[in-house]
């Protein structure tokens, strides 16, 4: 049995439906405090924060589980500024409470959801994972910190990790059964897609960066694509792969202004965002190189275009213009 910590959140809930059509048994635990049960389609779910050690300890006492895929985590960047201390309690002892979990229960596989934010400000592009790794925000310095954990974790009890570094998991479900919910919202596809719905502003910092159109790239990687390359982390460790981190993306990347043109062909609707001064700290490139998790992984993106990217994600938007409404 595969255990999905967060698996009512975003890619958490395209996991679940990752393994259902895999085969795989799975259940979810989720606090619900960002997640929508809605988005579970009636997977099982175990209400319960990773941060109360004795509960998470009796899911793990009561459940046969083989695994674990961990997606539990706050994410938003401005919000670890300005509120470091509910990172650390919720991305790292909520870790650590759960590999203790695992460690009395012998439960020895774990897929981490960690990101390509470990680097900081890149000194090449496409980001190998050999770069430095310099977090410019809390959110970033909270996923290497569990990195660093999950490293002795495997030297001292035996667990092994697979660690998936990425930047913008963007897209949704073809089927537009599940979607992007995030409240507030502020990843960039999905911000002047609810733009086009009337549902948000949106505004494009900086137009003068050293990039062909002059706004930043970044890349963005289909939700679907990175529920396959967890799929291959669990299948890695299952033929006795050692703890490892990778890198998912796209290669190439894509600019601000190549997205709010490619929401117009998809929309048909054009945008003339007003464009705003940078932001501080905002690199002109950042994409990852994945060539490791091809080879050790199996793994190559499918929805790689962006337009089927955007065309994803409006289908869900379109179809639920208030998401889950919970």
């Amino acid at each position: 049995m595969i255990l999905v910590v967060g698996g009512a959140g975003f890619i958490g809930s395209h996991m679940c439906k990752a393994l259902e059509a895999a085969g795989e048994p799975f259940f979810v635990l989720d606090n619900l405090e960002r997640g929508h049960e809605a988005a579970l389609r009636g997977a099982r779910l175990v209400r319960c924060d990773l941060r109360d050690r004795d509960a998470v300890a009796e899911v793990f006492r009561q459940n046969d589980i083989e695994a674990v895929i961990h997606f539990a985590a706050y994410i938003e960047v401005g919000e670890s500024v300005s509120e470091p201390a509910r990172f650390y309690e919720n991305n790292v002892v909520g870790t650590w409470n759960l590999l203790e979990a695992m460690r009395s229960t012998g439960v020895g596989r774990l897929v981490f959801s960690s990101t390509a934010a470990v680097y900081g400000e890149p000194d090449e592009v496409p980001i190998p994972e050999s770069h430095p790794k310099r977090p410019t925000n809390p959110y970033g310095e909270t996923k290497l910190a569990v990195e660093g954990m999950l490293r002795w974790y495997e030297a001292a009890h035996g667990i092994r990790s697979v660690a998936l570094r990425y930047f913008n998991a963007a897209g949704s479900d073809p089927d537009g059964e599940i979607g992007e919910d995030h409240r507030p919202e502020t990843h960039l596809i999905p911000r002047i897609l609810l733009s086009v719905l009337g549902r948000a502003d949106f505004k494009v910092f900086g137009d003068d960066y050293d990039t062909p159109d002059g706004t930043c790239v970044r890349d963005y990687v289909h939700v679907c694509d990175l529920c396959a390359a967890h799929l291959g982390a669990l299948r890695y460790l299952g033929a006795g792969g050692t703890t490892a981190a990778f890198n998912l993306g796209n290669g190439v990347g894509f600019s601000v202004q190549e997205v709010v043109d490619v929401v117009a062909e998809v929309t048909g609707r054009r945008l003339e965002p007003e464009v705003a001064p940078r932001r501080s700290g905002d690199p002109a490139r950042l994409v990852a190189s994945s060539g490791a998790a091809r080879t050790a992984l199996g793994w190559a993106p499918e929805h790689g275009r962006l337009d089927e990217i955007v065309g994803t994600a409006w289908g869900w938007f379109r179809s639920r213009p208030s998401g889950y409404g919970d």
